[in-house]
C-alpha cells in the first residue's frame, strides 16, 4: 500500500520474524500508531482504527498472527468482486435525451388522467427542449419536441391541446448556454442580455483652490 510507504512495509516484516508473540504484539500496536499518522484523512471515518488493522494485515500479506481489537480480515475480504449491476438493453429511441428523460416519458404515459399528469408533461416538453439545445446547438419548433415525445412513448404521450412553449424563455435557454460556453455568463451565473461591458469613466482631479 504506496501510502504507508516502504518502511512500514520493511517494520511489519521485522515484526514477523520475531519469536515472542508479546513483542509483535507490542510492535504492531506502535506501528498502526504510525500509520495513523501517516494518514490523518482516515480519523474522518467512523471506523478508521479498524481500517488501520486491517491494513495491516494487507500489507503483511495476511501472514500476521496478533492479536486485533477488530475481527481479523481474510484475503477473501478484499477479494470479493462487487455486486454485478445489469445494464438496462433497452436501447435510446433518441440519444441526445439520454434514458432518465425515456424512462419519465415512459412513467408519465402510464399514470392515469389527471390535471398533475398535464402539469408534468409540460413541464418534461421544457426540459426536453433545453436538452435539445444543449446537444444540437441550435433551435427547435415546439412540434418537434412534441413528435419526439410521441416518439418516446408510442404515441401514447401528447402535450395538451393548443400548449404552446414560452419562446422567450427557450431563447434565453439557448442564449445562456452559449454565453456559459464563452465564458460570459455574470451575475453569479445568472443570464443578463441586456449586460455590455462598460468603460469605467475617470475620475476628474479636484480643482485646486
Amino acid at each position: 500500500m504506496p501510502e504507508y510507504g516502504r518502511y512500514v512495509q520493511k517494520m511489519l516484516q521485522q515484526v514477523k520474524s520475531l519469536p515472542d508473540k508479546e513483542k509483535q504484539n507490542e510492535q504492531v500496536r506502535s506501528i498502526v500508531h504510525a500509520m495513523g499518522t501517516l494518514n490523518p484523512q482516515l480519523k474522518e471515518m467512523n471506523d478508521f482504527k479498524q481500517k488501520l488493522w486491517d491494513h495491516i494485515f494487507v500489507i503483511s500479506d495476511f501472514e500476521l498472527d496478533v492479536d486485533t481489537p477488530y475481527p481479523k480480515p481474510t484475503p477473501e475480504t478484499f477479494r470479493t468482486a462487487p455486486n454485478k449491476i445489469d445494464l438496462e438493453e433497452k436501447p435510446l429511441k433518441i440519444n441526445y435525451y439520454g434514458r432518465n428523460i425515456q424512462n419519465v416519458a415512459e412513467a408519465l404515459a402510464q399514470m392515469p388522467e389527471m390535471p398533475e399528469r398535464e402539469e408534468m408533461v409540460t413541464a418534461l416538453a421544457y426540459y426536453m427542449r433545453k436538452q435539445y439545445i444543449i446537444w444540437n446547438k441550435d433551435t427547435v419548433s415546439d412540434q418537434t419536441i412534441f413528435d419526439d415525445m410521441a416518439l418516446l412513448t408510442q404515441g401514447r404521450l401528447r402535450v395538451p391541446d393548443g400548449f404552446v412553449m414560452d419562446e422567450v424563455q427557450g431563447e434565453a435557454i439557448r442564449q445562456a448556454y452559449f454565453q456559459s460556453k464563452n465564458g460570459q455568463i455574470r451575475n453569479g451565473g445568472g443570464f443578463n442580455p441586456n449586460h455590455r461591458n462598460k468603460k469605467r469613466k475617470k475620475k476628474q482631479p479636484k480643482p485646486q483652490q
